[in-house]
């Protein structure tokens, strides 16, 4: 395949893993890297330098391919800069920028030959971000799992809007696991996708519990919730008796402090690494409704393009008898 987004990234696929606190690991950014996508490890839930640097050999170890680091500077008070070092210092290949303001990291790798792919939910932010100098934007709609925009905007109008408003390439996200989304993506004028949920759900994501995996097969697109909306940042989680709490607490007036700790990474790790859905929560997207398996990436990537193939004929066969 040649996309804008392939011959940026020098990758095989348009398809690049998210970021995903605490799971984005050198085993799942390696794999997705050598099954032809763009892996990513995430440095901001490794919390320290050496941990990160660490993670970035561990990668290439297990891949000479293209791979990125990602970070999400929206929820740790902005404290990446000595991350951010480690991540120019290895010279990777490229750096994704997710809830916070871009700008200072992007000034800082604008002089290095490090691509980035900046995550944004308007065309005001994708505007933004290509003012700023991103190589690429990653517009997510609604639909996705984690921290998604204020604004509710579907990823079926949300990406043919980014894409007549800015010159970078555009990534679609939110919603999208299957072929018939990457084709849908393609379709909508995006030069590649992202996904995350549903690379949570594959053998190599070691880190997450089986538990957790199992309910995103088991789960459909009903069984999702946004949670902190009333807190500005929106995130849609798995639905479960302990995130409708944090939801009906939230409706009742509680402030950030009355529930930060429900709301913790702390919680996240209880449900993600333990498994214990009484005492934490997971982020998945309303994608968890086409998760029928937990393959191995390759495998799903592979499927991805043949499932794709498949759908392009289907259409090619019906506008051609029209």
């Amino acid at each position: 395949m040649k996309t804008r987004i392939t011959n940026l990234l020098d990758i095989k696929y348009p398809i690049i893993q998210g970021g995903l606190a605490y799971l984005g690991n050198a085993e799942l950014a390696a794999a997705v890297s050598n099954a032809g996508g763009l892996g990513q490890i995430t440095a901001m839930t490794l919390f320290t330098p050496e941990k990160l640097r660490a993670e970035i050999h561990k990668v290439r170890e297990l891949t000479d391919k293209a791979f990125a680091v990602n970070f999400a500077i929206g929820s740790y008070n902005k404290a990446y800069n000595d991350l951010l070092e480690v991540a120019i210092e290895e010279n990777v290949h490229a750096i994704s920028i997710t809830g916070g303001n871009p700008q200072p990291i992007l000034e800082r790798i604008k002089d290095t030959n490090i691509h980035s792919l900046v995550l944004v939910s308007t065309v005001r932010q994708a505007k933004k971000a290509e003012i700023l100098g991103a190589s690429a934007v990653i517009a997510v709609g609604q639909e996705g799992g984690g921290h998604i925009g204020k604004d509710d905007l579907g990823t079926i109008v949300l990406i043919p809007r980014i894409v007549e408003s800015v010159s970078i390439p555009v990534i679609a996200s939110g919603g999208i696991g299957d072929g018939r989304g990457f084709l849908a993506a393609l379709a909508l004028g995006a030069d590649g996708i992202e996904m995350g949920t549903r690379f949570i759900a594959t053998k190599e994501c070691v880190d997450a519990v089986q538990t957790y995996k199992q309910a995103l097969v088991e789960g459909s697109e009903m069984d999702t919730v946004v949670i902190k909306r009333t807190f500005g940042t929106p995130g849609r989680v798995i639905k479960s008796d302990y995130t409708m709490k944090i939801l009906e607490s939230e409706q009742l007036g509680a402030t950030y402090e009355d529930l930060k700790e429900r709301i913790s990474g702390k919680a996240n790790l209880a449900y993600i690494y333990g498994g214990d859905e009484a005492n934490g929560f997971a982020w998945a997207g309303q994608v968890m409704g086409l998760i029928h398996d937990v393959p191995k990436v390759e495998i799903l990537i592979d499927t991805i393009m043949k499932d794709a193939s498949y759908g392009l004929s289907r259409l090619t066969n019906i506008l051609g008898n029209e």
